[in-house]
Formats: structure tokens, C-alpha cells, sequence
């Protein structure tokens, strides 16, 4: 994959799961026509993912599609490989080794969480219809699922990441694999409102133990490290702010190595509830700025 063919900038929407219903079809071929050229859905528990794909490349034909990210427990590694081929090539494969109660829910066991990750990559090798390693990435944190995404795969999707952790990952595993980081977007100035956005959509997760031991390598201790985030933590990985501010974050997280990064976006308390796209179309200002 030409990681240039992703563009600098795209979407990561929860917003479009879903892809069947018209409005969700319309929102991505705006997307689409705005000049975004990779739109990120999450994969949930894994069910309709990839037919959302399917709606949303047929919505948005210049775009590349990329699940961010699809647990592998519970998934058919020769059937997803299967679907895969049948999307084509504009779809990038993200899969997530998520945690200990997923697994035990597939009733499967988790293991040590880059060896089953690995055994997972292979059984996608051996499938009749292989994923190729170029259309295939992980949610990667730690140094050894990092190594194995740049070994087996274009690179990985990090979330709830600063401008460092890209930084020091990149110098330790050089240029080639993809670096797609996630940020979580607000636009809104004044800080409280904003950190109360950024909270409610993305504060439960500083509590797993995966995002925690990443952000404690990432220098924020237990004073950060409390339900929803401190300011100094909420601060470092959500962008907020006006167009401007935002851009500015954008560019810290390619200057420190990122290749891509996906912008999403997170709505104050009282917002419309249905898809931001008058936030994507604002945000779709910044895209000249990083051509």
C-alpha cells in the first residue's frame, strides 16, 4: 500500500456504522467530495462491519475504507479473509487483540497477546484468499505489538496517543510501517465545555489497562490517571479548540512521525445528536494545509 494513497488527514466516525441507511451514504460521498481520502469506522463486536464497508466505498469512490479496529476473538480468520478480497483493494484490514473478557466470551483464550495475535496473522495467511500484509494493519500501544505490526503488517493505528509516543516509536522501527494515529477532535473554546466533551467520549477508556500502561510510558502518573483524565492528560490527547488549534495538533503528530492521522470528532453537551457534518466540513478547511 502507497501510504501517501490515505492522504494526511482522514475520519474515524462512529457516526458511520450504520452505512446502510441513506444519510450515512450521504455524509461519506461528502466526505468523499470534501477531499478526505480514508474514512475510519470502529469494529465494535464485529457484527455488520465489513457490509458497512461495502456501503461506504460504494459512497465514497476515491476514498480507501479502514476498519479502526475489529477484534480478531470471535472472527473466522478464512471467512474475514474471504469478505476481505471480495471488498477490494481500497479496504484496510485493522484488527485488535482487545482483552482477556473477549476472548473469554468467543470462548477462546487469550493468551499472551502478540503470540495470539501472530497465530491470527498466519491463519489469514493460509486462507485461500490471503489478507495481503499491505492491507492489514493493528491497534497497536506496546513495543511488542509494534514490532509485530511492522513486521507482518502496513503499520498500526494507535488511540489515545501523543506527538511523543509517535516520536519514539518511529526512531526505534524507522520509516516504512504506516503510523495512523487516532485523535479525538472539539471544536469548541472554552475549556470547560470542551474537556467535558473530550471526556465523555473518550475518558472511559484511560481505565483499561492497556490505554493506562501506555499513557504511564507516556510520562502521566496516577494524578492523570483517574476516571476520565486530568486536565494535563485530556489536554495531551484530545485536540481542542478552533480550526487553528486544531491544525496545529495535526501537524505536531506528523512532525513527530505519524504518516496519517484520523481525526475524530467529539461533540459538546447539547449538540445535535445525528452525524457532525458541519464539524467534518469545518475540518475539511485544514486539508490544503497538508497536501
Amino acid at each position: 500500500m502507497d501510504k501517501r494513497s490515505l492522504g494526511r488527514v482522514g475520519i474515524w466516525s462512529m457516526e458511520l456504522r450504520g452505512a446502510g441507511r441513506p444519510e450515512v451514504q450521504e455524509a461519506a460521498a461528502e466526505l468523499d467530495g470534501l477531499g478526505f481520502r480514508a474514512l475510519w469506522i470502529p469494529g465494535l463486536d464485529g457484527s455488520g462491519a465489513l457490509d458497512d464497508i461495502e456501503h461506504l466505498l460504494a459512497a465514497a469512490p476515491h476514498s480507501t475504507v479502514a476498519l479502526g479496529v475489529l477484534s480478531m476473538w470471535g472472527q473466522d480468520p478464512v471467512r474475514l479473509a474471504e469478505r476481505r478480497a471480495t471488498l477490494g483493494p481500497r479496504t484496510l484490514l485493522g484488527l485488535g487483540v482487545s482483552n482477556a473478557h473477549a476472548a473469554a466470551n468467543a470462548g477462546q483464550d487469550y493468551g499472551r497477546p502478540t503470540a495470539s495475535m501472530g497465530r491470527f496473522l498466519d491463519a489469514l495467511d493460509a486462507a485461500p484468499r490471503p489478507v495481503p500484509a499491505d492491507r492489514r494493519l493493528l491497534g497497536a500501544l506496546g513495543p511488542r505489538m509494534v514490532d509485530l505490526a511492522t513486521a507482518r503488517t502496513s503499520g498500526w493505528h494507535p488511540f489515545l496517543v501523543t506527538p511523543e509516543y509517535s516520536a519514539a516509536h518511529r526512531a526505534r522501527v524507522g520509516d516504512a510501517p504506516l503510523i495512523a494515529a487516532h485523535l479525538a477532535v472539539v471544536l469548541e473554546t472554552d475549556p470547560t465545555r470542551a474537556r467535558a466533551a473530550a471526556r465523555a467520549g473518550v475518558g472511559m477508556f484511560i481505565g483499561f489497562p492497556a490505554y493506562g500502561s501506555n499513557l504511564a510510558r507516556l510520562g502521566f502518573g496516577p494524578a492523570d490517571l483517574v476516571p476520565g483524565g486530568s486536565d494535563r492528560l485530556i489536554d495531551a490527547v484530545v485536540a481542542w479548540g478552533d480550526r487553528d488549534a486544531v491544525a496545529d495538533r495535526i501537524q505536531a503528530h506528523l512532525d513527530a512521525g505519524a504518516d496519517h492521522v484520523t481525526l475524530h470528532v467529539l461533540r459538546p453537551a447539547g449538540a445535535d445528536g445525528g452525524l457532525p457534518r458541519q464539524q467534518w466540513r469545518d475540518l475539511a478547511t485544514l486539508l490544503p494545509r497538508f497536501a
